[in-house]
Formats: C-alpha cells, structure tokens, sequence
C-alpha cells in the first residue's frame, strides 16, 4: 500500500513539472536585403504582443509568445514595416480555445514574401 500512494505522489509531482506555460516559441529571421521596422507578433486576440524595433538583414529574434489570457479561437498575426515604407499583415496558423496546437513557429522575410513553418517540437 506504501508503494501505491508512494507512485501516486511521484506521478503527482513528476507531472507538475511537465506542465508547460500556453503560448508558442518563434523566430523570425530576415532574409531580405534591407531591414525589416516595427515588427509585431501577436495572436489574434492582441492579448500578449511581442515587438520589436528593427530586425537587419540575416539576423534573427527569438521569443516565446504567453497566451495565458486567450481563451477563443483564432490565428497568429505577423506585422511588419519594409523599407519601403509598406507595413504588412498577414495571419498564419490557428489555435483553439486559446490554447496553441504547435509549439514553435518560424519565420523567414525574404524580400517579396515570406516562408512560415510550424512544429509540435521545436525543430
């Protein structure tokens, strides 16, 4: 019986420390020629917002987006400015019920698009 409740609180504690924050990790890494302003990466929900001044050409940011808050279904919003002075906008994935079904995301900018990939894992 010892070893019973003894295998039950370990599995209690043991899962305490593999509950992950909500949210979504992401990179966006600019593979344009000119640097790319006023960089946004929100849900589209706008509760948590990650913003960045300037990201130059071959260089990459990297954070973790919380959605602790969101409790709908929606997309990621990407939003940038070009050194032409032209902001874009674009949605990209989904998640439900304000929780993310991928762990991580990845952007490439390259000068007239830009190349997205999701992973369950990071890779």
């Amino acid at each position: 019986m010892k070893n019973i409740i003894a295998l039950i609180v370990l599995l209690f504690l043991n899962s305490c420390f593999l509950i992950k924050e909500n949210g979504i990790e992401f990179t966006i890494k600019n593979n344009s020629d000119f640097p790319i302003e006023y960089v946004k990466f929100s849900t589209s929900e706008k509760l948590a917002i990650m913003k960045f001044d300037k990201i130059e050409p071959n260089e990459s940011v990297s954070d973790f987006l919380t959605m602790k808050n969101n409790a709908r279904d929606g997309s990621y919003i990407l939003e940038f400015t070009r050194s032409n002075g032209i902001t874009e906008t674009q949605s990209y994935g989904y998640y439900t019920n304000g929780a993310a079904l991928e762990e991580w995301v990845a952007f490439k900018i390259l000068n007239d698009t830009t190349i997205t990939k999701f992973s369950e894992t990071g890779n």
